[in-house]
Parts: structure tokens; C-alpha cells; sequence
């Protein structure tokens, strides 16, 4: 792609994002992410009725052909997702994830695995209903792709729900955490599932396990190595504009450094963020630079997090938008819910035995766990196969119903269970 194409692309989805959040803000008043996908949907709905009215226009194929153009997942998986990783955890408190670190690491460590394995069990015996020959390998896969709640979708949701602050923890720690634990899944399972793999690396059992804790501990690691190198650079000076560079720096860096080395760079941003956020920000930081950093990331987060739903919105045209594909993506829906709500219930139940949980806990839990961008950048980047397709509708429904059913509602969900 030349220049000068890549340039005209970016001004595009730029301008349509901020037209679509000046139509939002004026007249439909959704909160931002939520109404972006809103009028993005429709917009794509609209255009591929108009396209099957009058197909001469060649509207559908004009509009895909423009979508082909952003690799949505190498767009956010590498371009996006640490930056936003890194502006989430920024705001986040150190100690309140500490005070509730064990139900965070249950629930996205054990919670993720046996979501994983119920989405998987639950999407094998639905394709043998409907007599699709999906391989289990598949449904594993599929498990781990839409499994983890999508940080990015619900910190952006919280910002615009009241929330008690033990809950808000449980629920932006699991996000920041299941998120990196479920791409390392993710990648394991679909080096399974198509018989490839790591140079030197074998697929046994052994070497799942070394490659799994090789990604997430590499990833703590890098995090705080470079979160700290960071925070020792900021902590002699006293330059906000230099020290926004400096953490624009950190960010860039380790999540580059992490893919060379092969560790999981979403953990690592959310490790280095956290130690910036709390530990740089009280003993490296005067008030006035840390109000500029604050504000950059603020603003950073704002643009990318426009972007980012307005392409979810318009990546149905990623879709082969059958019958069969409506099924498979209505179907999808209840069976995801179902699992989040067991692998949030069995950890909860069990270290409700020690220790006391707000009331209301497990529905706000289950209904707040938005999916979101990336697991539908996930299920596009799969390899082509026989039943890619078929994920790919499953993963849309569930993010789309997830983003506007469940964050429209999540609000009333916690008036109505916590007390």
C-alpha cells in the first residue's frame, strides 16, 4: 500500500469516527464505544441491503475491498492493543487489585481454562445438532478465542457505570489479566489445533506448558523491567513533555521487545502500566506532569477506543452473512453466557468458604464480562480452513450482543442485584 493510500485510509476511518460520535453525542446520547458500533452496524446492514436491491452499484464489494486494506487484527493486536492496555491500567488501583488478587487470579487463570473447556463442549455438541463437522480442536480454539473479557470494552463501560469499587477491581483486574492469559491460550491451542507450532517446540503436553509460562511470566517480567527503567528515567527529571515521550517510549518498546522475544506483550503492558500508573506516578512525578501524562493517555485511549469500535461495527462485511451463519451466531450467544456464568460462580463459591463478596457479585461478574475487538481480530486472524467461517460468525454475535445488549444494560443489572 503506498503512502499516500495508507494516508487517505486513516483520514477516512478518522472522519467517520468523528462523525459518528458527533451524530451519537447530538442526537442518539448512547455512551461513545456503544453507539460507534451502534451506527457503524447499521451503516454496513444498510449498505449490503442496498448492495443485494441494486447490486450493479457494487457497493458491498467497494466497501470489503477498502476493509481488506486494514488488517484488523495486525492493526490491533500490534498496532493498538498496547497502547490501550498500557492507558487501562494506568488508571487502575495497585491496591485494590492486591486486596483482591485471588479472586482476579482464579477467575483469569482457572476461570479462563473452564470457560474454555464448556464454550468447547458446548460448541461440539451444537455442530453436531445443526450438522456442521467442526473438529473439537476447533471448539477449543473458539473457547479461547471469545472466553476472556475484552479489557478495552469493559473499562470503557465502567467509566459510565456506577459500580462499587471492591466490584470495579474484580471486574477491570480479570479483564487486564484474563485478557493476556486467553491470547497465550489462544496461540497455544490454535498451534494445536493446526499442527503448527514454535520452531523447536513440541506439541506435547510439556512443551504446551513451557510455551504457556514462558508467554505469561516472560510477560510480568519485561513489564516490570521495563516499567522500572522508565520510572528510574522519570524520577531524575522534572520535564512533562519529556516524560510523556518517555512513557510513549515504554509502551512501543516493550511491546516490540516482547514480540521478538516471543512472551506475551498484553501482559506486559498491563504490568508496566499498573507500576507506572501507581508506583511512577506518586514517587516519579511532580502533580503537574502527572496531570499531562494522565491527560496524553486519556486522550490516547479516546481516539484509539473510537477507532477500534468503529471498525468492530463495520468488520460485518468480514462475514458470509447465510442463514446457517445466524444460527451458528444465535446460538453462540447463550451458550457464551452460560459458561462465563459457570466459571464465575465455581471460583466465587469456593472463596466465598473465606472470605465475604458483595452480594451480587456473580450476576454483575457475568453480565459485565463484555467481549469485545479483540476477539473478533483473533478469530480473523485463524488460518483458512473449512470451518473459519463458521467461528467467525459465532465470535461477531457474541461481541456485538455483548458490546450494545450487555453494556446498554450492565447499569441496571447492578442496581437491581447489589445491595
Amino acid at each position: 500500500m503506498s503512502h499516500s493510500s495508507l494516508f487517505d485510509l486513516g483520514a477516512l476511518v478518522v472522519t467517520l469516527a468523528a462523525v459518528a460520535g458527533w451524530i451519537n453525542h447530538r442526537w442518539l446520547r448512547l455512551p461513545h464505544t456503544i453507539g460507534l458500533v451502534l451506527i457503524a452496524l447499521v451503516v454496513s446492514l444498510v449498505a449490503l441491503f442496498v448492495d443485494a436491491v441494486m447490486p450493479g452499484l457494487g457497493l458491498e464489494r467497494t466497501v470489503r475491498d477498502t476493509l481488506t486494506r486494514i488488517d484488523f487484527h495486525e492493526t490491533l493486536m500490534t498496532g493498538m492493543l498496547g497502547f490501550l492496555l498500557f492507558a487501562g491500567a494506568l488508571h487502575v488501583d495497585l491496591d485494590q487489585l492486591v486486596s483482591k488478587r485471588w479472586t482476579i487470579g482464579s477467575l483469569a487463570t482457572g476461570g479462563i481454562l473452564l470457560s474454555t473447556g464448556l464454550v468447547a463442549t458446548g460448541a461440539y455438541v451444537l455442530a453436531e445438532i445443526l450438522g456442521l463437522q467442526i473438529p473439537f480442536s476447533y471448539c477449543l480454539v473458539f473457547g479461547a478465542l471469545i472466553s476472556p473479557t475484552d479489557p478495552i470494552a469493559v473499562l470503557g463501560i465502567l467509566k459510565q457505570t456506577r459500580v462499587p469499587a471492591s466490584l470495579k477491581a474484580k471486574i477491570a483486574g480479570e479483564s487486564l489479566f484474563n485478557d493476556g492469559v486467553g491470547v497465550v491460550l489462544f496461540t497455544v491451542l490454535v498451534a494445536v489445533a493446526t499442527g503448527s507450532g514454535q520452531p523447536g517446540t513440541e506439541l506435547s503436553l510439556a512443551g504446551v506448558v513451557q510455551l504457556f509460562l514462558t508467554e505469561v511470566v516472560g510477560g510480568v517480567v519485561l513489564g516490570l523491567l521495563g516499567g522500572y527503567v522508565a520510572y528510574q528515567a522519570m524520577r531524575v527529571i522534572d520535564e512533562h513533555n519529556l516524560e510523556v515521550l518517555i512513557s510513549l517510549a515504554l509502551v512501543m518498546g516493550s511491546y516490540a521487545l516482547a514480540h521478538a522475544l516471543h512472551v506475551s506483550g498484553p501482559i506486559a503492558m498491563v504490568v508496566a502500566g499498573l507500576f507506572i500508573g501507581n508506583h511512577g506516578t506518586r514517587f516519579a512525578m511532580t502533580e503537574s506532569t502527572r496531570d499531562h501524562v494522565e491527560k496524553f493517555w486519556s486522550l490516547l485511549d479516546e481516539i484509539l477506543n473510537s477507532l477500534l469500535f468503529l471498525a468492530i461495527g463495520f468488520e460485518v462485511f468480514a462475514l458470509v452473512l447465510t442463514p446457517a451463519m445466524f444460527w451458528i451466531a444465535g446460538l453462540a450467544i447463550p451458550l457464551v453466557l452460560t459458561a462465563r456464568f459457570v466459571s464465575v460462580s465455581l471460583p466465587i463459591r469456593i472463596l466465598g468458604l473465606w472470605r465475604d463478596f458483595t452480594p451480587g457479585a456473580i450476576p454483575v461478574l457475568t453480565w459485565g464480562g463484555l467481549r469485545g475487538g479483540i476477539s473478533v481480530a483473533l478469530a480473523l486472524s485463524l488460518p483458512a480452513s473449512p470451518v473459519r467461517d463458521q467461528i467467525l460468525a459465532a465470535t461477531y454475535g457474541v461481541v456485538v450482543f455483548s458490546i450494545v445488549v450487555q453494556g446498554l444494560t450492565v447499569e441496571r443489572v447492578v442496581r437491581a442485584t447489589v445491595k
